[in-house]
């Protein structure tokens, strides 16, 4: 990872999360203070425990549907790395009433918050489903189609956000579009668990996994690692035709589920034999599912600076090992 940044002050929402906790460790090995806000709503408090008695760390108890949290974690901040939202297609589904709240309601407060604190840049996570049923792959940044999940609309809609509130008010903002992101304290519980924690734990309890349709359907998994150095990218670059843009982060290939799965029993039976023996399931496919997803990171490589280092093999060897050892 080349991009670093060093003494600064920066907010990190959503920071018990998956994503956002990762965040915060890397921020903090490079001397920043770092302030976390969460309401604990999907985070969790043990991803940030290893942090509480860092005395450049800050906990912000607090929701971004609250404009006074929002004000009061932002003050005297540098950059933000917004990261709070409310994540599943299958979730915004069932309640898309909540989705919407957090992921627009939310994203607006804590971005105008931004702006009135006069905070340098706001990095924010947009996402993959932005794309919807636009059937080209790889998928590029400017051919987005029909948004087939309540879930998707709200990324869309926080991104014509950013891009309005840049054009007005002048506050830097870049929009990182992930692509099936996975590693280490991603949650394996819960009923919209990811894929890949979700059939790790399955499969070190000897469950078979099931899979939603016929297994071929194709994601590009990105690791953890890439994320964070697409942040970092997002937080230093200077050139200024990079800013108030919006890009992909992923590896730049897909597998389908079926492959996963295949990889997922392999390295697990290096430290449990009987796992390779495991067979799959098949079940019905998912509402508001995309078939295919595949991130060109042309854009990203060029005015960012990305160069992922982890593919989906690489990842894997080092988050599996983090969930054999604490599942």
């Amino acid at each position: 990872m080349e991009a670093k940044i060093e003494n600064k002050k920066i907010l990190v929402t959503g920071g018990a999360g998956f994503i956002g906790s990762n965040l915060i460790e890397y921020l903090l090995e490079y001397n920043n203070k770092v302030i976390c806000l969460d309401n604990f709503s999907t985070g969790k408090k043990e991803n940030i425990k290893p942090f509480l008695s860092d005395s450049d760390f800050y906990l912000a108890e607090g929701d971004i549907r609250n404009y006074d949290d929002c004000k009061k974690a932002v003050k005297g901040v540098d950059y933000v790395l917004h990261q709070a939202a409310l994540g599943s297609v299958p979730r915004s589904i069932n309640d898309p009433i909540t989705t919407t709240d957090v992921n627009i309601g939310g994203f607006v407060k804590m971005l105008f918050a931004a702006k009135e604190a006069k905070v340098k840049r706001f990095v924010y996570a947009a996402s993959s489903s932005t794309y919807g049923d636009h059937p080209d792959l790889p998928k590029k940044e400017e051919k987005i189609g029909n948004p087939l999940s309540p879930y998707a609309i709200t990324k869309y809609v926080d991104e014509l956000y950013a891009k309005n509130f840049s054009d007005i008010y002048g506050i830097e903002t870049i929009g990182l579009r992930y692509f099936n992101v996975f590693g280490k304290r991603q949650d394996p519980h819960g009923a919209y668990a990811a894929v890949i924690p979700l059939f790790v734990k399955q499969l070190i309890k000897y469950e078979s996994p099931v899979i939603n349709g016929d297994g071929l359907h194709s994601r590009d998994f990105t690791f953890v690692e890439n994320v964070i150095q697409a942040n970092i990218s997002a937080l230093t670059v200077e050139n200024k035709d990079a800013v108030n843009q919006v890009y992909n982060v992923a590896f730049g290939e897909n597998n389908n589920l079926n492959e996963l799965t295949d990889i997922l029993k392999e390295y697990l039976s290096e430290f449990d034999p009987e796992i390779r023996n495991i067979t799959v399931k098949y079940g019905p496919e998912r509402p508001g599912d995309v078939r295919h997803s595949l991130a060109s990171i042309e854009k990203a490589e060029k005015l960012l600076g990305y160069k992922p280092e982890y593919s989906l093999e690489k990842g894997l060897k080092k988050a599996i090992r983090w969930y054999w050892e604490n599942l």
